[in-house]
């Protein structure tokens, strides 16, 4: 999935509530209004500066144009977050307001009973959104999560780093990649940040690998046939193993988180590493673990694969929702159509380095590489949702659990795909 200032990110403290990583709070006042019905509890995964400032700010505003109105925020870690929502949905009860993907996830949710049709409640405003950040959240012709954000995965590099290692112009095929991270480390840099800790950001070299040597027919194929034996997941493993051979990550890479102190973002803003493969809320985490590295970042897309089934211009990655549990408050649907602001959608994009997702918010877009990340989707030939989203959540967990123990030594290409075949069929 992915993760941003305002999706995927790395986390807080300790709720006394036994949330684990978890942290609960209120915007405005403390004070427990939950006897009179108008505390909302709102779950998400915004932990990374300005966009945790933004949103908490967004939700005093929000109380002082509702008296009377708690909002309560419960902000998680990217995995705990999942593994807090699997057990959530096995019990049958959801926040009134929380953070999706979309995909297999919110499908399975839905098909439980257990998420608000939202399509008519937000019908005033949702024509304001471009038609390609609703799609992750509609189910046959009904819409289930309020979009606010969204973006693509790509490799973002340091200029300087790359131009130090002869490196004249971004690498487009896979071939030309290897190559260009063999003369990083000639030149005595690093050539990857990786925070394999998170298993999620290392799911998306073979995710996109997988793209590009089977193709996306074959990646709906195989979640519908449940089995991704199939040759070009396995020469998706096999690429990803030749990177690896090359031992192209920073040093204790394995234990590395993404966007904690020391972690995979930590690596790029201190220039520390020449790339990471990530999205489009690179940039801003980036500035939140360290000073950045400014002119000197660029954006590409993944290489195409010699021979592959995918094309450069199919891209990966996904959004951001806000989904209603069944039979939230209307309070909740206020707080809906409070954050579809396009005045906060502008500010979002200013602020907090979002990808638009209202077509009026577009104008404030001035930041040239999420202006490359807008034209890489708007370009885009085909889109694949992230796949521990797209996919069944035993699945998605399978993937992010193989490709972290191949990308540690210990699985081989061919096992990779035999155990997330295993775990399709269990579903």
């Amino acid at each position: 999935m992915g993760d941003t200032s305002l999706t995927r990110r790395g986390f807080l403290a300790v709720s006394a509530a036994g949330l684990g990583a978890a942290a609960l709070s209120a915007c405005g006042s403390s004070d427990d209004k939950g006897s009179d019905g108008k505390t909302i509890e709102w779950w998400n995964i915004i932990t990374t500066q300005p966009g945790k400032r933004i949103w908490a700010a967004r939700c005093k505003e929000f109380e002082k144009a509702n008296p009377g109105v708690t909002v309560k925020i419960v902000t998680l870690e990217n995995d705990s977050y999942k593994a807090k929502m699997t057990a959530l949905t096995a019990s049958g009860k959801l926040p009134d307001i929380y953070h999706t993907w979309g995909g297999g996830v919110l499908k399975q949710q839905i098909d439980a009973g257990l998420v608000e049709d939202i399509t008519e409640k937000i019908a005033p405003w949702s024509g304001g959104f471009m038609p390609a950040t609703m799609t992750a959240y509609q189910f046959d012709s009904k819409t289930y999560a309020n979009p606010f954000d969204i973006g693509c995965v790509g490799f973002w590099y340091n200029k300087a780093h790359f131009a130090k290692a002869g490196i004249t112009t971004p690498p487009t095929t896979w071939t030309a990649y290897l190559d260009a991270v063999k003369k990083l480390k000639a030149a005595g840099i690093t050539p990857i940040a990786l925070g394999g800790k998170e298993k999620w950001p290392g799911m998306y070299y073979w995710a996109y690998l997988a793209m590009r040597v089977a193709g996306l027919d074959a990646m709906q194929k195989a979640s519908t046939d449940k089995d991704f034996t199939g040759e070009g997941f396995v020469k998706a493993g096999e690429h990803l193993k030749e990177l690896v051979d090359l031992q192209p990550f920073q040093t204790g890479f394995l234990g590395a988180t993404y966007s904690q102190p020391g972690g995979e973002a930590a690596a790029m803003s201190n220039g520390k590493a020449a790339m990471e493969l990530m999205g489009q809320w690179a940039p801003i985490t980036q500035q939140d673990q360290g000073k950045g590295i400014g002119k000197d970042l660029g954006f590409f897309s993944f290489p195409a694969v010699e021979g592959g089934a995918g094309k450069l211009t199919e891209v990966f990655g996904g959004g951001g929702g806000m989904a209603l549990r069944k039979g939230a408050p209307q309070t909740a649907v206020d707080f809906l159509k409070f954050m579809s602001d396009v005045d906060f959608g502008k500010k979002l994009v200013t602020e907090a380095a979002a990808v638009p997702v209202l077509k009026d918010a577009q104008s404030a877009l001035t930041d040239p590489n999420l202006k490359m990340v807008t034209t890489a989707i708007a370009g885009a030939t085909g889109f694949q949702l992230y796949l521990d989203q797209a996919y069944a959540p035993a699945v998605g967990q399978e993937i992010n659990d193989s490709v972290a123990a191949l990308i540690a030594g210990s699985k081989s290409p061919e096992a990779v795909t035999k155990s997330i075949t295993q775990v399709a069929k269990s579903q």
